[in-house]
């Protein structure tokens, strides 16, 4: 029940406070069994009824119906875990936890739901396995309804008498097939998973459709001064990035995510204009760019996490964006950028294939073409500033303070704006905005207080229109760290970033221009490969744990026919050279024994061999025998002869089944509940001998 009452925390669909509640419910009967004796009898005749009027309630003032669902199964668990249960109730117990750790497990696609199908599994089998054993011992199954102030005698027991009890009946056969149970049921799950083709079960059960996600960061239609800034006080993973060929790796890459261009009152936002460069929705699991990518260049996986954006982070303009089925989108030619219709509410692998990843420009033919037929008209192109004519002013001042007019080049603009940002303001994440009257960001500018990212890129956009140049923000990351042991970039919230984009008409493109980043250049040979790698490189414990989610993602969520193959071929590698080990082994050893055997044998030599024999074959009889257990042992030490004798005429079931139940009641029973010993033996003997009669009889017959 904890265990899959566990999942709901990080489920997202705010249901915390049932859980915790129904956690509780659980936790106390768990530490005192008597407490659900004490539950009014008008609560188990209005416990079904009241839950499904909860049920319809929640559909009708939500409207969600998965939340309902999950609500719903946490108020079943939750009156289970108040009551006393019958047998079937106990599988119920059952169903309603593994609903949850499987909706978990397809909501999340979590590595942490792994972790917990294998303990649920675990869980449940030793959770039957001790209820059959106290159903069998107690003369039937508790009743189905508690009368009120009537304790059950197992109740009163408390854990050192169940676990007393648990240990008398305990045998090691019993044990070694209740693990052979559990192992045999993860390995046909694993067998299972590599021969069945995959598909994506989210989608085959519709359930990230009946959820509304929150939004986690800022990465929308829109930011204020601080949204960047928030995000970065966040230290989860955004998500994780693989690249075919590390050699090709960036030592300083930018995820771009969000073009915003409209400005006004310390917002910056996507314009009319920029929001209609977006095409129609489009259902399909390819997406095809226009123009701008690089044939032959590495590959790009990415494994976004859910609650990070729906627009999808890349290094600059592709060729195919690849899904593993199909999405509904949005794609720009003009930007480059893909926005789903829904932010995702699960991990989202989508590969991109021909990305420049060291590319600091990003090339705009629409826009050079309106740039070049530009007129009065077209001003507000990325161009136009929404300010008051003081703001202006200032601005004007502000770039003639440092030798910039209207009509500068590019080039020249950008060297001298990054060097009057950089000396006149350093970086920190608690500004400080001069009061008085004014745009926010233009007293800043006019300012020497510190600032964050999203002030350096906006004055660098306000400086660039205010000189007639065409400039935009652009929001996502910048950086992350390559993980020493799964060979990725591993891309955090605090990463997150944002820098500017400005207008050269020389080289239609727009530049990739961050008053915080490295001195202006236009070099785009970068520093990549292993002298990248090194300078990020990270080998923590976090990089470790960090590792597995990756490879749960690559070789588990992300499975496909290509990782069938891979998989069944490193499992066949795998297979070879453990048998090639094994043969090495015992070949090994089969040389040392005949080495052994072939020495000079004398007095000492024998006296060893002899002893090292009569332990063996002391173990191979107490084994052979059924003496040699984990319980069953009796009081001082002694094996029970009662059980012993029980024991073994329950392995020759066939001739005593009349009996069985009595010859269990012996066997794994507590000496008070037995029946007559010598009564139950008797009828044994007795049964067998009919039963052999009646064998032979029929063997005559047949003959």
């Amino acid at each position: 029940m904890l265990l899959s009452i566990a999942t709901v925390f990080y489920m997202d669909i705010g249901s915390e406070w049932m859980a915790a509640l129904t956690a509780a419910c659980v936790i106390l009967p768990l530490a005192r069994p008597e407490l659900p004796a004490r539950v009014p009898n008008w609560v188990h005749r209005l416990a079904f009824p009241a839950i499904l009027a909860f049920f319809a309630g929640d559909l009708w003032r939500y409207g969600q119906v998965l939340p309902a669902i999950v609500r719903l199964d946490l108020l079943l668990i939750l009156y289970r875990g108040i009551s006393y249960r019958a047998r079937r109730d106990d599988l119920q117990i059952v169903v309603l936890g593994l609903f949850l750790i499987v909706v978990a497990g397809v909501l999340t696609v979590s590595l942490l739901f792994a972790f917990q199908i294998l303990m649920f599994t675990g869980c449940a089998l030793g959770f039957l396995m001790v209820v059959t054993i106290a159903a069998s011992t107690e003369g039937g199954s508790a009743p189905r309804l508690a009368v009120r102030g009537v304790v059950p005698p197992w109740a009163g027991y408390g854990w050192s008498r169940l676990l007393s009890r648990l240990w008398s009946v305990a045998d090691w056969r019993l044990l070694a097939s209740g693990m052979a149970l559990f192992a045999g049921v993860v390995v046909i799950s694993g067998l299972l998973f590599l021969a069945i083709p995959r598909f994506q079960i989210e989608n085959s059960l519709f359930l990230e459709r009946f959820v509304v996600h929150r939004a986690m960061t800022g990465f929308n239609d829109s930011i204020k001064f601080g949204d960047i800034t928030d995000i970065t006080q966040d230290d989860g993973v955004a998500f994780d990035a693989d690249i075919s060929d590390p050699a090709q790796a960036p030592a300083d890459p930018y995820w771009r995510m969000v073009v915003l261009d409209d400005y006004k009152d310390g917002t910056f936002k996507l314009s009319p204009v920029l929001r209609a460069a977006f095409e129609r929705e489009r259902t399909s699991a390819n997406v095809l760019a226009g123009y701008g990518g690089s044939w032959g260049v590495p590959t790009w996986t990415f494994y976004l996490e859910s609650g990070v954006s729906r627009y999808l982070p890349v290094l600059g303009r592709f060729t195919v964006m690849r899904f593993r089925d199909a999405q509904h989108y949005r794609y720009s030619t003009d930007l480059g950028l893909v926005a789903l219709r829904d932010e995702p509410a699960t991990m989202t692998a989508y590969r991109v294939e021909g990305m420049a990843a060291g590319a600091d420009s990003i090339r705009d033919i629409a826009f050079a073409g309106r740039w070049r037929k530009r007129g009065p008209a077209g001003l507000p192109l990325q161009i136009g500033l929404d300010l008051s004519d003081a703001d202006k002013a200032v601005l004007t001042r502000v770039n003639a303070s440092y030798g910039v007019a209207k009509g500068i080049g590019t080039k020249e603009f950008v060297a001298k704006a990054l060097a009057f940002l950089r000396a006149g303001h350093k970086y920190s994440l608690s500004p400080h905005i001069p009061s008085g009257p004014g745009d926010p960001l233009i007293k800043w500018i006019g300012s020497n207080e510190a600032g964050h990212c999203e002030l350096f890129a906006g004055a660098m956009v306000l400086l660039s229109r205010s000189a007639g140049i065409p400039a935009r923000v652009v929001t996502g990351f910048k950086g992350g760290t390559w993980n020493g042991y799964s060979g990725n970039y591993t891309v955090r919230n605090s990463d997150a970033h944002a820098w500017a984009e400005v207008w050269d008409p020389v080289t239609g493109s727009w530049l990739r221009e961050d008053p915080l980043g490295a001195a202006a250049g236009y070099d785009l040979d970068e520093v990549k490969g292993d002298a990248a790698i090194a300078g990020i490189m990270d080998r923590s414990w976090s990089a470790r744990i960090s590792s597995l989610r990756v490879f749960w993602y690559r070789r588990i969520v992300n499975f496909d026919q290509q990782a069938q193959v891979d998989t069944a071929r490193a499992v066949k590698e795998a297979t070879d050279s453990s048998g090639k080990w094994l043969r090495d082994v015992i070949g090994a050893g089969v040389a040392r024994v005949r080495a052994w055997a072939a020495a000079p044998w004398g007095v000492a030599r024998l006296v060893r061999a002899g002893t090292a024999s009569a332990i063996a074959a002391a173990l191979i009889w107490l084994g052979s025998s059924g003496r040699w257990r984990l319980a069953s042992l009796g009081r001082g030490g002694k094996i029970d002869p009662i059980r012993r004798e029980a024991g073994r005429w329950l392995t020759r079931v066939d001739l005593v089944e009349p009996v069985t139940p009595d010859l269990q009641r012996l066997r794994y029973g507590p000496a008070p509940t037995w029946p007559d010993p010598a009564e139950v033996f008797r009828k044994a003997r007795h049964a067998a001998a009919s039963s052999r009669r009646r064998r032979r009889a029929s063997s005559r017959s047949t003959s």
